[in-house]
């Protein structure tokens, strides 16, 4: 299982960031926005599990389920 979380450091961001740290789940980081824009991703935070993109809602749902 592979996650990339998409963030520029917002509120929001640090929220996913926390969710994950609290529950061991690895993660890698992309703050580029320049890669965001390239993936067509149009706001943070975004988390992508495996290839699919979730938004902010979907992420924290997963996170929550796990």
């Amino acid at each position: 299982m592979e996650i990339i979380l998409y963030t520029t450091g917002c509120p929001k961001c640090e929220v996913l960031k926390k969710k994950l740290d609290d529950k061991s789940i690895a993660y890698n980081t992309v703050t580029s926005v320049k890669e965001m824009m390239l993936k067509g991703i149009m706001q943070a935070p975004m988390m992508e599990l495996d290839g699919e993109l979730m938004d902010f809602v979907a992420a924290n749902e997963w996170i929550n389920q796990q």
